[in-house]
């Protein structure tokens, strides 16, 4: 890859190293409103103190936005941090003034997650360090909001006040306490998310923390039978799950299963995903309440198959209103708390009681590639949906277009030829001349892009056959070559600066058919590859699947004609080239169109 510093990088070279070079980069002005949805700087900022996070939200029964989350004026872990409230009475484009629902100058309180039950009350469960712990040792203020008591409070006037009292849940001791930090004098936990009503029962997933900060974690989880039709919050009764001393764990014995949240499928079952640190979620199912689960398992886009790819970030659960799925991650192997942009986002359908996650599409980036967005929320109302997020000192909210959704939901249904933006579709004849006539690319900013697609089967994938040329004279517009370890290369330049991207190693296999979708999306300066209805994900070689280029690289118009190499005009079954960056839900149509 050769960076607009100049810089030359070899194809060992993977994403991280293609990241470097674009923050070595001045970062690009903030995108104008509404030029792309999928921005972060285009949504509508939450109010807040300073620090913020977990911005969850249930539409209460007047028909308003309730939004709790933590705050503070300090950064995360600090005095002062505690829990509130706002209200939307239009749908996220206006809140209310902060509403306390633990006061600042309390002790700490944190990681609020609210439940709208059906008569109306708003209970809301988070972290109260009633003990007032800020010491470990000899350690001094230490951070105290993952420390001491779980708790919660309800409203019975959507959220605009709430009870005095506070009531305690009863967290079981384990052998995860007695080994912290504290010998189990003080309990360390945090939850994600928000309740489930699974039947006549609400359940909640938690982490426990084993070693101080967070250096050793496992799952837990509350459920109430009775929460939905008590009245009197003192008389909720309470089991935390699963049954024994050992909660959810990673499958190889790492030291981080984090973050569980759930899903209730059609038929009661549970479903949970958690962040480890091994480059992959865990899932894993309850078929008796939460008693036990299946043993947990890396998380696969489908049972046995493809390892989903995700950071030490929350990786958020949602089942829509018509009975779907949808799940946030990050779509990399990352093994810390970086790498949270984009935020990608895949659809899940149940399949025999399992559920099947599409391939996944960028939901939300910022063009800044260090900036990391993370603990969302999903509202729906009438029909739209909306998505919350934070970046710890900004929480912004996001109409989403639906028909991302849909598309996701549909991978593997529609099977027709995508037309919008098609600007070239060659004929046999057209390939068997070696030319076509080359579109104008717009610009690569906002909502632009290129998509080149190729059906072929090859007889020689040696490197450094051109497949397709576009460039000129002085090497402006792109090529697809065939790189090393049997994958596709493409070069972008605008004659300074100059891009590439491979595909996964082994993609291509002699002499078989495949259809390759190389995707250019300008808004979050990706490139990614679609290859027999599979986005790559970088598999066991590399942990990004896609690559970042330069927001200097703009104007990659070349020759008024693109070339086809000599290998590809005796293998071509077809060639399109789209002026947009096409989703991965219509890469994944055009293959199964067979066309």
């Amino acid at each position: 890859m050769v960076c607009s510093t100049g810089r030359v990088i070899g194809f060992v070279a993977l994403s991280a190293i293609a990241a470097e070079c674009t923050i070595a980069l001045a970062s690009p002005p903030p995108a104008p409103a509404a030029e792309d949805w999928r921005n972060l700087r285009n949504g509508i900022v939450l109010p807040d103190e300073g620090y913020c996070d977990q911005p969850y939200v249930v539409i209460t029964h007047d028909g308003n936005w309730l939004c709790t989350m933590t705050t503070g004026k300090g950064i995360e872990g600090q005095r002062g941090q505690h829990v509130v409230a706002t209200i939307s009475t239009d749908r996220g484009k206006t809140w209310s003034p902060l509403i306390d629902i633990e006061p600042a100058d309390g002790p700490e309180a944190s990681w609020a997650m609210p439940l709208l039950t059906p008569s109306g009350r708003v209970y809301v469960f988070y972290d109260y360090n009633g003990d007032r712990i800020n010491t470990l040792g000899d350690r001094k203020d230490i951070r105290a909001d993952m420390l001491g008591w779980y708790v919660y409070k309800y409203s019975d006037d959507h959220g605009r006040t709430w009870s005095k009292e506070r009531y305690r849940l009863p967290v079981r001791m384990t052998p995860c306490d007695y080994e912290n930090d504290f010998q189990g004098k003080v309990q360390m936990l945090w939850g994600i998310g928000k309740p489930v009503i699974a039947g006549d029962s609400v359940i909640f997933g938690f982490s426990k923390i084993c070693k101080y900060l967070i250096e050793r974690s496992e799952g837990w989880f509350f459920r109430s039978d009775n929460i939905l039709t008590e009245s009197d919050p003192a008389k909720i009764e309470w089991q935390m799950l699963p049954e024994g001393d050992i909660g959810l764990r990673s499958p190889t014995g790492g030291p981080i299963a984090e973050e569980q949240n759930l899903v209730v499928l059609s038929d009661g079952t549970l479903y949970t995903m958690y962040r480890t640190v091994e480059g992959h979620p865990c899932h894993a199912y309850s078929f008796d309440d939460g008693r036990t689960w299946t043993p947990p398992e890396f998380a696969t886009y489908t049972p046995g198959g493809q390892r989903i790819k995700h950071p030490r970030a929350c990786p958020r659960l949602w089942k829509t209103q018509n009975g779907k799925y949808l799940f946030w991650f990050h779509n990399n192997g990352g093994k810390d708390y970086e790498r949270r942009n984009p935020a990608w986002i895949s659809g899940g359908i149940e399949r025999d009681g399992r559920i099947h996650w599409s391939q996944p599409e960028i939901l939300l980036y910022d063009p800044e590639p260090t900036v990391r967005t993370s603990y969302p929320d999903l509202i729906e109302d009438q029909g739209r949906y909306w998505v919350t997020e934070t970046q710890k000192e900004v929480a912004r909210i996001h109409e989403i277009d639906a028909s991302l959704l849909e598309g996701m939901w549909n991978q593997g249904t529609v099977k027709t030829l995508t037309q919008q933006g098609l600007a070239v579709s060659a004929t046999s004849e057209q390939i068997a001349s070696g030319k076509l006539a080359m579109p104008k690319i717009p610009l690569l900013r906002g909502v632009a892009g290129l998509t080149v697609e190729l059906r072929f089967a090859l007889n020689d994938i040696s490197a450094g056959q051109v497949l397709l040329d576009s460039r000129d004279a002085t090497g402006k517009g792109f090529v697809v070559k065939t790189a090393d370890a049997a994958a596709l290369r493409i070069e972008l330049s605008d004659g300074s600066t100059t891009a590439f991207w491979d595909s996964d190693p082994g993609t291509i296999q002699t002499g078989r058919t495949h259809h390759v979708a190389i995707i250019v999306d300008a808004g979050p300066r990706i490139i990614s590859y679609v290859i027999d209805g599979k986005l790559c994900d970088g598999g066991d070689a590399r942990p990004y699947g896609w690559g970042r280029f330069s927001p200097h690289l703009l104007d990659i118009n070349g020759d008024k004609e693109v070339r086809v190499g000599p290998t590809l005009k005796q293998a071509a079954k077809a060639i399109r080239i789209y002026t947009r960056a096409l989703r991965t839900s219509e890469a994944i149509a055009n293959y199964l169109s067979g066309e």
